[in-house]
């Protein structure tokens, strides 16, 4: 990729999809269907480091990337 635009776009959108990685392995673990010997306290973490992920990552992504006025 040459535009750096669509490369910042792309580092977004990895941002978020690893966020719901996070979020649904979290689940997993926290009803005991991946990792089941693993403690519930991992699938927690896992559940709040994917939805900063989510939700807060990108959007500071995207303020710092942000064209200036």
């Amino acid at each position: 990729m040459s535009d750096p635009a669509a490369a910042r776009f792309a580092m977004i959108q990895v941002t978020r999809i690893f966020g719901v990685a996070c979020v649904i392995a979290g689940m997993l673990m926290a009803n005991g269907r991946l990792f089941a010997g693993a403690p519930v306290w991992i699938a927690y973490l896992m559940l709040a480091i994917g939805l900063v992920g989510i939700f807060v990552i990108p959007v500071k992504m995207a303020r710092k990337w942000r064209t200036p006025k």
